[in-house]
């Protein structure tokens, strides 16, 4: 990613998470955090990656909620940009957050046999 798309990514994370956390009320979106933002270099397509705490049940209603706002969500991000045009924006679920408490779980467990 160029240096350019780079800085647009980081706004437009804030911009994402502002509009998430303010001004989207829906009961079916958990607690969600943006974790990234990949941009192609023309600036035209972004992947929102974000993660939700909870079950397997919290993270399929909030993939629902966003896909159901989200031109909604796109609108009002391209409106705070100030871009030239309109980007298309896709919301995926980042299971990194997930595949690092899985890891830390193991890691412990294998402490606590070495302590035993």
């Amino acid at each position: 990613m160029s240096q350019r798309s780079s800085q647009v990514a980081e706004e437009l994370r804030k911009i994402i998470s502002v509009i998430l956390l303010r001004e989207i009320s829906d009961p079916r979106m958990g607690f969600l955090t943006v974790t990234r933002i990949e941009l192609t270099d023309d600036l035209r397509y972004a992947r929102i990656f974000y993660s939700v705490l909870g079950n397997e049940e919290q993270k399929q209603s909030t993939q629902e909620a966003l896909a159901e706002h989200l031109g909604l969500i796109r609108r009002m991000a391209v409106e705070r940009i100030n871009m030239k045009y309109a980007m298309e924006i896709k919301f995926e679920l980042d299971p990194s957050i997930e595949h690092s408490f899985n890891i830390d779980n193991i890691l412990r467990k294998i402490k606590n046999k070495n302590d035993q």
